[in-house]
């Protein structure tokens, strides 16, 4: 019976393992996190969604001004002279740029672009700006919109237009900029794997994979609930290569002229797409308390029946007061279980059900969206007792994450085995370094190199490449991916 009233609620969210692809639209347009804009490729993004982006931007920006990372804001043109300074670099967004000709009725004399990102314009000010070791390092980060010219969209995962944050920093040695790229990435890191219980592998990209104009690039990466790796966010070590086209150069302090070291990372809004993917279901959003914009939502049962709308008023204002980030459904418009259905899919990661009963007893009645169960916590205490539930909710989100990208995570031995393995998961395999050998992966299973991690020697298990069979030099994951 409790199957039947489950499956009588999910008509309009499409199963997971029907259609993972239409589940996905239907869950962001269903809890009106976002709609498809009138301009190609582009979304909107709705008061619910961008809360979610607020929470991510909160925690970041608080950890970026703690590691001494200032906020600036760059003009979002860039004139097409800057951007051809740097070859590979222009080479690798030159297919994604949109151009601006004509302003007003009058045609430009040079084209700007509208930014894919800021490297050239970054770098272009810091020339400027740069004259001895004392103005270093420079650590800059903005948060505003690019524009990349996608071919195939989906919202959040791959738009047109989205939101982002990049980091800009230029320093007098390769040591601190190495330091920094380390530092970011791992910041990174925290922020998925403890606010939004994202488990992520991190590690280095391969010459393939790295970003243009890098020396080196490192990612994090997410296993969503289809097996497919998502690219959760980058940090760049440069090196001297901007520096050297853009001319940023300083006095040391032998008085010696040198180039600076130059680092970027950035991380969007398909943190968003992750957050769905990891932990939806077929009720729609489970999000973890800490980057939940409602962490509990106050029901009242039999609202008419005397003191019910008192009581509730008054938690409100005593979870408000304990920092719980709490609202009070006081409509009368619609139906108890229309308000339950919209808050679970909404994935609220807790509701508060506050009736005659649960008042005479002294207790309120809650429910956990992770596990979809009830709980019964007294009236008294309740910012406490919920604080600690939320604080296990979010840690039991993380756990089903974990494990779940744990037992698809697969080592293989051979391209038989890697074939199998990217079909639901992650591959984790030997690998001989050679470019070759990620084409003919990504030819013959539409699976890409993913990251390298860390500690190699922890990780080695075997000594050939997974898909020429030479001597092995690195161990790698492959997947599929958004």
């Amino acid at each position: 019976m409790a199957k039947e009233k489950k499956q009588e609620f999910v008509t309009h969210i499409t199963p997971r393992d029907e259609d993972f692809s239409q589940w996905y639209t239907d869950v962001i347009l269903k809890t009106e996190l976002c709609d498809y804009a009138p301009v190609r490729g582009c979304m909107i993004v709705r008061p619910y969604g961008y809360a979610i982006w607020e929470r991510i931007q909160a925690e970041m920006d608080k950890r970026f001004k703690e590691t001494g990372h200032q906020n600036v804001y760059f003009p979002m043109l860039i004139p097409e002279s800057l951007l051809l300074k740097e070859a590979e670099h222009v080479e690798g967004f030159a297919p994604e740029v949109a151009w601006v000709t004509q302003g007003g009725t009058e045609k430009l004399q040079e084209r700007l672009a509208v930014r894919p990102t800021s490297e050239t314009i970054f770098c272009t000010m810091y020339a400027k700006w740069v004259q001895t070791w004392r103005d270093l390092p420079m650590k800059y980060n903005q948060w505003c919109s690019v524009m990349r010219w996608e071919k195939a969209t989906r919202p959040f995962l791959r738009t047109s237009e989205f939101l982002w944050q990049e980091g800009h920093t230029i320093h007098a040695t390769a040591e601190e900029a190495q330091e920094e790229t380390m530092q970011m990435l791992h910041v990174y890191q925290e922020v998925a794997e403890n606010v939004m219980a994202l488990p992520v592998y991190v590690g280095q990209k391969s010459e393939k994979e790295k970003f243009a104009g890098a020396r080196a690039t490192y990612s994090m990466e997410a296993m969503m609930q289809d097996g497919k790796a998502l690219q959760a966010g980058t940090s760049h070590n440069f090196g001297t290569n901007f520096a050297e086209a853009y001319g940023i150069q300083f006095q040391n302090k032998e008085g010696k002229l040198t180039y600076a070291e130059e680092t970027s990372w950035g991380v969007s809004t398909r943190l968003i797409g992750a957050i769905i993917m990891t932990h939806g279901d077929e009720r729609g959003l489970r999000l973890p308390p800490r980057v939940a914009p409602i962490q509990a939502v106050i029901l009242p049962i039999a609202a008419h029946k005397p003191g019910v709308m008192e009581a509730c008023e008054k938690l409100l204002e005593e979870l408000k007061a304990a920092d719980i980030r709490v609202k009070l459904d006081d409509r009368d418009t619609v139906s108890a279980g229309y308000k339950f259905n919209d808050w679970e899919m909404k994935g609220v990661p807790v509701r508060l059900e506050v009736g005659p009963r649960d008042l005479e007893n002294g207790v309120v009645t809650v429910f956990r969206r992770d596990l979809c169960e009830k709980v019964t916590l007294p009236l008294e205490n309740l910012a406490d007792e919920l604080k600690a539930l939320l604080d296990d909710i979010q840690k039991t989100l993380f756990d089903q994450a974990k494990k779940f990208r744990d037992e698809k995570t697969h080592v293989v031995h051979n391209m038989e085995e890697l074939g199998a393995a990217v079909e639901n998961g992650f591959a984790k395999a030997m690998w001989c370094g050679e470019r070759a050998c990620e084409d003919e992966i990504k030819e013959k299973f539409n699976a890409s190199s993913r990251n390298m991690p860390f500690d190699q020697e922890k990780e080695w298990f075997g000594d050939t490449c997974v898909c020429c069979g030479k001597k092995a030099k690195k161990v790698m994951y492959f997947a599929k991916a958004y």
